[in-house]
C-alpha cells in the first residue's frame, strides 16, 4: 500500500524493526545503500523476529536507483526541516515514505531534489534533536494508513 524508504540506514535494529512494520502494515521497504550493517546482523534478524518472510523488502544501490525503480510516485521525505506537519498530508497508497539515517537525517542535496514532493515533519518538542528512524516511520505508516480506513492490501476496499 505504502512504500518505506530508507536513505542509508545506519543501525540493523531499525532496519529490522521496519521490517515488521512492513509485515504487519502491508507496506514494502526499500533500502537504499550503502547500509551500514549486513543484512545477515543478529540484530537486524532479531527485531524483524519472525516476520523476514512477511515483508516485501528491496535493496537499491543508490537513490537514484531506488527512483528508477518507484517512480513516478509522490515522496514525501521526513526531516525535522519539514514545512508540512505529516498529519496535513492526503496519503496515496503508493507514496514513497523518505526517511534519512539515524545520525544527520536526510542530507540537503535530498531533501532539495525536484522528485521531492513534500517535506514532511513529525511535531517534537522544542529542543529535541530527533526521533527513533523506526518510530518515525511507524508513525507516517500509520497515519498514511488511517486515511485510508486500515484498508487490507489487494482487497476490494482499497
Amino acid at each position: 500500500m505504502f512504500r518505506i524508504a530508507f536513505f542509508e540506514p545506519r543501525i540493523a535494529g531499525n532496519t529490522g524493526s521496519a521490517i515488521r512494520l512492513a509485515a504487519v502494515s502491508g507496506s514494502e521497504l526499500h533500502l537504499i545503500e550503502p547500509l551500514g550493517f549486513d543484512l545477515e546482523e543478529p540484530k537486524l534478524k532479531r527485531a524483524g523476529l519472525d516476520y523476514h518472510d512477511l515483508a516485501v523488502m528491496t535493496v537499491h544501490a543508490n537513490l537514484e536507483a531506488a527512483y528508477a525503480a518507484l517512480l513516478p510516485a509522490r515522496v514525501f521525505a521526513f526531516t525535522g526541516k519539514g514545512e508540512e506537519l505529516y498529519t496535513d498530508i492526503a496519503y496515496e497508497p503508493g507514496d514513497i515514505l523518505l526517511f534519512g539515517p539515524e545520525p544527520t537525517g536526510l542530507p540537503d542535496e535530498v531533501l532539495n531534489d525536484p522528485r521531492i514532493t513534500a517535506r514532511a515533519r513529525l511535531p517534537m518538542l522544542p529542543g529535541r534533536r530527533s526521533m527513533n528512524l523506526a518510530n518515525s516511520a511507524s508513525i507516517a505508516v500509520y497515519e498514511a494508513w488511517r486515511q485510508h480506513g486500515f484498508a487490507m492490501p489487494n482487497s476490494p476496499t482499497e
